[in-house]
């Protein structure tokens, strides 16, 4: 049974009671609207810990003016059953004002890595996504944190921050959870009706031709890049970006790479899908 504790002073103390008793305290960081992509991450973190906490936070830091902050999905009783029946022991669900009380004015930020590619379009997502993981990190303490890595460029931007600030949490980058048909899982994708749901797949087609093609031999990151935007630009209603980069920097790759991290976004009407590939590491999409 799932413990739900509300308040940060609680969610500490519950994570300290594991330590004591010798056990790995695992971090699953949410924002809710679970599905199979998060339950890999709790799988994940069943077996590198002992004592699995998931967060429940719709942070609204992350989400710039005109974002989808009032209709993102929120489906707490259900993500809760979800929790129970996968045997999460610790569900840290705040309320925004225990989060961010009245006068907090503190930011976290990472510079380099998270210019290019999200940054360029999303200019205040990471500061809030720092800010909000560094307060969980500091609230859970020495741990193994588990982020999947459709959300790629997060995931490294939290590893520097981690690095950097010499936080006593490993961080997992988890392989993307996909459907059938190759689709990334994201809470996001319940926006989408049939037409656009079948649009989406633009991404993934993108995707498996630049792997294709690295597969063959290609290696110029031009070349890839351009594959995969033949793929996505005619079906989406707009693109943000199609990127072909180094995967640890998120900047031009080397002539040549031993790996190539191929990146999209773009929108279907008011809904925006990312996805991407690592080639020369991740299987095909």
């Amino acid at each position: 049974m799932s413990e739900v504790v509300r308040k940060p002073a609680e969610f500490r103390r519950a994570c300290e009671d594991a330590r004591a008793v010798q056990q790995r305290v695992g971090l699953v960081p949410t924002m809710g609207a679970l599905h199979d992509g998060h339950f890999s991450l709790i799988d994940e973190a069943k077996s590198r810990a002992d004592f699995i906490a998931l967060t429940i936070f719709v942070n609204p830091l992350q989400f710039a003016p005109g974002e989808d902050l009032e209709r993102y999905p929120r489906t707490f009783e259900s993500d809760l059953a979800a929790c129970r029946q996968r045997g999460v022991d610790l569900v840290f669900a705040p309320e925004l004002s225990s989060m961010y009380p009245e006068h907090f004015q503190t930011e976290v930020s990472v510079k380099e890595i998270v210019r290019p590619l999200e940054g360029e379009f999303r200019p205040t997502h990471f500061d809030g996504v720092t800010t909000v993981v560094a307060k969980l990190f500091n609230l859970t303490g020495p741990c193994t944190a588990m982020f999947g890595r459709k959300d790629y460029q997060q995931w490294k931007a939290l590893c520097r921050m981690a690095e950097d600030l010499d936080m006593p949490i490993e961080l997992v980058g988890c392989p993307i959870i996909r459907e059938r048909d190759g689709l990334a899982l994201s809470s996001r994708n319940r926006y989408l009706s049939a037409p656009d749901r079948e649009r989406a797949l633009g991404i993934v087609s993108g995707l498996r031709r630049a792997h294709d093609a690295w597969e063959r031999g290609e290696r110029e990151s031009g070349a890839l890049r351009a594959l995969a935007e033949e793929s996505v630009r005619p079906v989406f209603d707009r693109l943000d970006y199609v990127a072909a980069v180094d995967p640890e920097t998120l900047t031009a790759a080397p002539p040549s790479p031993s790996r190539l991290l191929v990146a999209v976004a773009a929108h279907l009407g008011s809904t925006r899908l990312i996805d991407n590939v690592v080639l020369g590491e991740d299987p095909r999409p």
